[in-house]
């Protein structure tokens, strides 16, 4: 590694600011991690709903996050991010507490549980794209590096969620709610060692709904991003989709498992992820992030294809950790392209603009896959992924500049 990089990862971890920013991230990263796991196993093994059914309530409750993202990012432009994001946090923590009152006074059902869901995915849109901005301002001219790091503690950190929640089973659920909010209040307490915006924000007297729009005029002005986001878009549907509605059903339908046995599925696929991160930071900076993006839409076709023949268990975890892999360095090089890309003053309006494509679309893919589950089998719900994935690639070779993009930081 040249000396140059070498001093500019060390400035990085020397930073006070940059290691409060990861805290935040490791503990409220963990908490929403947890939720994962949590509305997937009430719904498929504690309430026991059919597919569709559950495909149907994690549209209800994820659908909401494509229009707050919106105003999430317009709200972090218009005012400082990490005040909003203290703000938010500072009262999210009470949200699964009001979960565990509930369970205790026996009113556990359907409809509690979307309740929950919506309340949680209600801060995750409005605290995304903050957080996101935040990074920026954090991470000074590296932001390749600050991005990776911080997307593969991300990851780690969900591999911790998932290990905690998937003891529901054996510790009881309201052990797992109460440690939720625990790192919701974590979160909050880390966020608010940054030091404020050096420069003083001027409140935006505009209507949001004009800022919104403004954000959205922005993203599509700019080729780069309109044209990764239409890709990162659709890829979620199908494979993010995948991941919350359909493993649940492989593991409970097809492997016969519990929610120990979910949870080890999802931890190592965040292994893999986490396993990105690692290898993105040994070749950084990378000079065309955008052609390494459309290989691993390509390669996903391989790994859902094991995973669709139903193998062995060893041979699953192998596939979950590729599949981790391949998703995190299509998450990890999405997000820098776009970090790189957008205006400052743009910047978290966009960023949510990307937050709707990494996270609101999976509701989508949840209530489509979901009806497919039920349909034409659980494993066959893979199938509409794997060709997806190869259009995706063939559209980004063939009709946009994604893998021509080149890095200005290479």
């Amino acid at each position: 590694m040249p000396n140059s990089e070498v001093q500019t990862e060390q400035n990085l971890w020397s930073s006070a600011q940059f290691r409060a920013y990861l805290a935040s991230t490791a503990f409220t990263g963990g908490a929403f991690s947890m939720q994962q796991l949590l509305i997937s196993w009430m719904l498929v093994g504690i309430l026991v709903l059919p597919g569709d059914q559950v495909g149907l309530i994690q549209a209800i409750i994820g659908i909401p996050a494509l229009f707050l993202m919106l105003l999430g990012g317009a709200s972090a432009d218009r005012a400082d991010p990490r005040l909003m994001l203290i703000r938010i946090y500072a009262v999210a923590w009470v949200i699964p507490l009001l979960l565990v009152t509930l369970v205790e006074f026996d009113l556990f059902n359907v409809w509690t549980v979307m309740l929950f869901g919506l309340g949680i995915s209600t801060v995750t849109a409005y605290t995304s794209p903050a957080q996101q901005a935040v990074l920026s301002r954090v991470a000074g001219n590296d932001i390749q590096r600050a991005v990776t790091i911080s997307t593969a503690i991300g990851f780690l950190v969900q591999i911790v969620g998932l290990m905690i929640a998937g003891q529901m089973e054996r510790v009881g659920l309201t052990a797992v709610l109460v440690s939720q909010a625990v790192c919701i209040a974590l979160g909050a307490v880390t966020i608010a060692r940054l030091k404020k915006a050096e420069v003083n924000i001027s409140p935006n007297l505009e209507p949001t709904w004009r800022t919104v729009v403004a954000g959205l005029r922005a993203t599509y002005a700019n080729k780069n991003i309109f044209e990764l986001l239409i890709v990162n878009f659709v890829s979620s549907i199908f494979n993010a989709g995948a991941f919350i509605t359909v493993v649940p059903f492989i593991m409970k339908r097809a492997y016969d498992g519990d929610a120990l046995q979910l949870a080890i599925i999802m931890i190592v696929f965040y292994f893999g992820a986490t396993l990105s991160g690692l290898v993105m930071l040994r070749f950084m900076p990378i000079l065309r992030p955008g052609r390494i993006f459309l290989i691993m839409q390509l390669s996903r076709v391989v790994i859902l294809g094991f995973l669709w023949i139903k193998p062995d268990w060893w041979l699953l975890i192998l596939v979950m950790i590729a599949w981790g892999l391949n998703m995190g360095l299509t998450t990890t090089l999405a997000r820098a392209i776009v970090q790189e890309s957008a205006a400052p003053e743009f910047r978290a309006r966009i960023l949510s603009v990307y937050s709707i494509g990494l996270l609101g679309s999976a509701p989508i893919g949840a209530l489509i896959l979901g009806m497919i589950v039920e349909a034409f089998g659980t494993l066959n719900a893979l199938i509409p992924a794997m060709f997806v994935s190869v259009a995706l690639f063939l559209y980004g070779v063939l009709a946009t500049g994604i893998r021509s993009y080149r890095s200005p930081q290479a």
